[in-house]
C-alpha cells in the first residue's frame, strides 16, 4: 500500500507537470502514428511479395534478417526521436521555463546521430532477444525476457542523458546504469508503479466497456454496442498516450534529481528519493 501510495503521487506530480503543457501529449501521438507508418512500409511489400507465406512454410530467406534489423532500427529511432522531443520539452518545464512543441523536436534534431546510434543498439538488442526467443524455445523465452527487463532497466535513462549531456550512444547506456546504481539502485518502484496505476485504470475502463456493451446486446441495441466499443478503444489510446507522456516527463525529472538533487518544477525531492531506493 505504501508503494501503490507514493506511485499515486508520483503519477499526481507527472501529471501537474503535463497539465502545464499539455501539447506534450503531441509527441507520444505523432510517435505512435509515424510508427504505424514504418510497420506499414515494411510489412505492405513483405505481404504482396509473398514473404509470410514462406514464413508459415518454415523457409525463410536469408535477407528477412537485414530487412529485420532495418525495421527494428527505423522503429527504434522513430521512437527515441520522438522520446528524446518529449524529454526535451520536460526538461525545460522543470527548469521553469515554457517549453513549445518547437524547442522540443529542436532539441532532438540536434541530437539525431546520437539517437540513430543507441536505436542501432537497441535494434542489435532486439533482434537478438528475437534470436534467442525463436531459437530455444520457452526456455529461450524466458531467458529473453529476464536479459529484456535487465536492458530496459539498465537504457531507463539512455535518453534523458543523450539529450542533456554531450556523449555518444554507448556511453549514454554507460551513464544510464551508473546513475540508476549510484541513486535508486534495481528497484525501479517509481516507474513500475506508473505502470500498475495505468493497468489498473485500463482494466477498470475495459471491464465497465464491456459490461456496458454485453447489457447493450442483451438489450438489442447493437448501435449501443458499436459506440461503447468504439469509445472504449478511444479510451485505451488515449490512455496510451497519456501514459507515454508521463513516463516522459518522469525520465526527465529522474534524470534531473540524480544530477543536481533536485527533481523540478512540480516534484518534491525527498518524494522522488524515496520512491528510488537501493536494495539491501
Amino acid at each position: 500500500m505504501g508503494r501503490f501510495a507514493r506511485s499515486w503521487a508520483l503519477v499526481k506530480a507527472s501529471a501537474s507537470v503535463l497539465r502545464s503543457d499539455r501539447e506534450l501529449l503531441v509527441f507520444p501521438l505523432l510517435s505512435a502514428i509515424c510508427t504505424l507508418l514504418v510497420a506499414a512500409t515494411f510489412i505492405a511489400p513483405l505481404a504482396f511479395g509473398g514473404a509470410f507465406a514462406r514464413l508459415d512454410d518454415g523457409h525463410a530467406p536469408a535477407w528477412l534478417w537485414p530487412v529485420g534489423f532495418l525495421f527494428y532500427l527505423s522503429q527504434y529511432f522513430v521512437i527515441f526521436f520522438f522520446n528524446a522531443a518529449l524529454v526535451g520539452a520536460a526538461r525545460i518545464r522543470l527548469d521553469g521555463g515554457d517549453p513549445t512543441l518547437a524547442d522540443g523536436f529542436r532539441l532532438a534534431a540536434a541530437r539525431w546521430p546520437q539517437i540513430l546510434g543507441y536505436a542501432a543498439i537497441a535494434a542489435t538488442v532486439g533482434m537478438v532477444l528475437r534470436a534467442i526467443q525463436e531459437r530455444a524455445g520457452l526456455i529461450g523465452r524466458w531467458v529473453a525476457g529476464l536479459l529484456g527487463l535487465a536492458w530496459t532497466v539498465a537504457s531507463f535513462l539512455a535518453v534523458p542523458v543523450l539529450v542533456n549531456e554531450n556523449v555518444g550512444p554507448v556511453d549514454a547506456v554507460r551513464r544510464s546504469v551508473d546513475l540508476l546504481k549510484r541513486t535508486w539502485g534495481e528497484n525501479l518502484v517509481g516507474n513500475a508503479g506508473i505502470g500498475i496505476v495505468f493497468g489498473l485504470i485500463t482494466f477498470a475502463w475495459i471491464a465497465l466497456g464491456m459490461g456496458l456493451v454485453v447489457l447493450a446486446a442483451n438489450n438489442g441495441s447493437a448501435l449501443f454496442a458499436v459506440t461503447v466499443g468504439a469509445l472504449v478503444v478511444v479510451g485505451l489510446l488515449l490512455l496510451g498516450l497519456v501514459q507515454s507522456a508521463l513516463q516522459g516527463v518522469y525520465a526527465a525529472a529522474l534524470y534531473r534529481y540524480a544530477e543536481t538533487g533536485d527533481a523540478g518544477v512540480g516534484f518534491e525531492g525527498a518524494l522522488v528519493a524515496d520512491a528510488f531506493r537501493v536494495k539491501a
